[in-house]
């Protein structure tokens, strides 16, 4: 689910051509198509989507799209294919997989987007609305989508739509505008009673961030534009001073803050980072002459969040992973804000 290169274009528009040009053009980059008669009008970063019907054949493209009509008991036509967090290789979250056996729903077409979007691939399940609305899809890639269906693409920056904006986005194009708000309130009230249940977590400032153990002469940070912090954000934890430092710095949804500025982390409470559970990433941070003298990382304060693994997903919560497994995610943050207190 990342920013890729257009692959196999050729052949998906020769498909495009072949099972959908009859259909009349309902997406419009520059914004200036009559909506008067649409059944749904999409704003976003390239332009307005117009929905002209009701959808009855839902696709979706990157990551958790997919899980908002899911929710609703829609079962898409196709959807991204997940690779990292699949721990049984069935190429979905269990939640996801979960949701599809309540439903009593076959597995959809799933797209392999290893190298990119497979245009093909979500040409052939014949779409009548493609949901993007959390994903970095180029301007070239929607561009190519719109061929194919309606493109709900991200409102702002790549990779930096909220759940809750997500929810509103793919529900609007469903038609579900009010269901998409009871379901944001319901998974609200949700994650408020698991931060509830871990009073070690309340009030504290957690800081996500990525260290590479061969240089630590810099960590990344993922900044607020990212649902990582900002589902916190919105749970009321406090965030740390840098972050309004860096959403006034950059506009992307992680900077790289080097080591000699370390005194910029001493407020925090608690790290975040994606690694292996045997301790090591924690033993070389704390060996590191200047790192070693943050406060968090002195105390030991390091969650780490297992790569590849389900529950690490749920960092970027989402509609279906809340109600699975949000406080076993929670709970992860609070042991390690418990340390040394």
């Amino acid at each position: 689910m990342r920013i890729s290169r257009v692959v196999g274009l050729t052949a998906a528009l020769a498909l495009v051509a072949g099972t959908v040009a009859c259909s009349t053009p309902s997406s419009d980059s520059s914004g200036t198509a009559d909506d008067s008669e649409a059944f749904a009008t999409i704003e976003h970063a390239y332009g307005t989507t117009i929905i002209p019907e009701k959808p009855e054949r839902v696709a979706s493209v990157a990551w958790m799209n997919h899980e908002v009509p899911l929710a609703f008991g829609i079962v898409p036509v196709g959807m991204a294919k997940m690779t990292s967090g699949d721990e049984d290789g069935d190429g979905m979250f269990p939640w996801v997989t979960e949701k599809l056996e309540e439903l009593g729903a076959e597995t959809p077409v799933l797209f392999d987007e290893t190298d990119g979007i497979d245009f093909e691939a979500v040409a052939g399940t014949n779409p009548d609305v493609i949901l993007a609305a959390y994903s970095g899809i180029t301007e070239e890639e929607y561009e190519t989508l719109s061929k194919i269906a309606p493109v709900v693409a991200f409102p702002g920056l790549p990779y930096a739509t909220t759940m809750n904006e997500t929810i509103e986005l793919n529900a609007k194009a469903l038609g579900l505008e009010d269901e998409g708000q009871e379901l944001i309130d319901d998974l609200q009230t949700h994650s408020e009673e698991a931060l509830a249940e871990l009073p070690a977590l309340q009030d504290q400032r957690v800081l996500f961030a990525a260290a590479d153990p061969s240089d630590f002469s810099k960590l990344s940070v993922f900044t607020l534009p990212d649902s990582r912090p900002g589902f916190l954000l919105d749970l009321g934890l406090p965030q740390p001073a840098i972050m309004d430092e860096l959403a006034e710095e950059n506009v992307t949804f992680f900077s790289e803050v080097s080591a000699e500025q370390a005194e910029r982390f001493d407020d925090v409470d608690v790290f975040a980072m994606y690694g292996t559970p045997d301790g090591s990433l924690l033993k070389s941070l704390q060996a590191d002459p200047i790192l070693s003298k943050v406060p968090a990382i002195a105390a030991g304060r390091l969650a780490i969040l297992e790569q590849d693994t389900a529950v690490a997903m749920l960092a970027n919560p989402s509609p279906l992973g809340v109600p699975w497994g949000i406080d076993q995610y929670l709970s992860i943050l609070a042991e390690a804000a418990a340390i040394g207190r």
